[in-house]
């Protein structure tokens, strides 16, 4: 899996999401921002006003099946 990064304005998050979502509809998935104490999620079909989510790392560790630290 690789990461197509995007940097978002003054929050400085950097944004990504699998390069495995590069369907007919390349945006139709989720893309996330890592910061030291939480996981931040959101809808890449709607990234300007969109909902977001944040997670404890803890809590996005269960929801995904391992995590990779770089």
């Amino acid at each position: 899996m690789n990461r197509n990064t995007s940097i978002e304005g003054a929050s400085g998050l950097a944004w990504f999401k699998s390069s495995y979502s590069s369907g007919s509809e390349g945006d139709s998935c989720v893309e996330i921002a890592t910061a030291p104490r939480t996981i931040h999620v959101r809808d890449s079909k709607n990234i300007e006003a969109g909902p977001r989510l944040a997670f404890a790392p803890t809590t996005w560790a269960q929801f995904v099946p391992y995590v990779t630290q770089d």
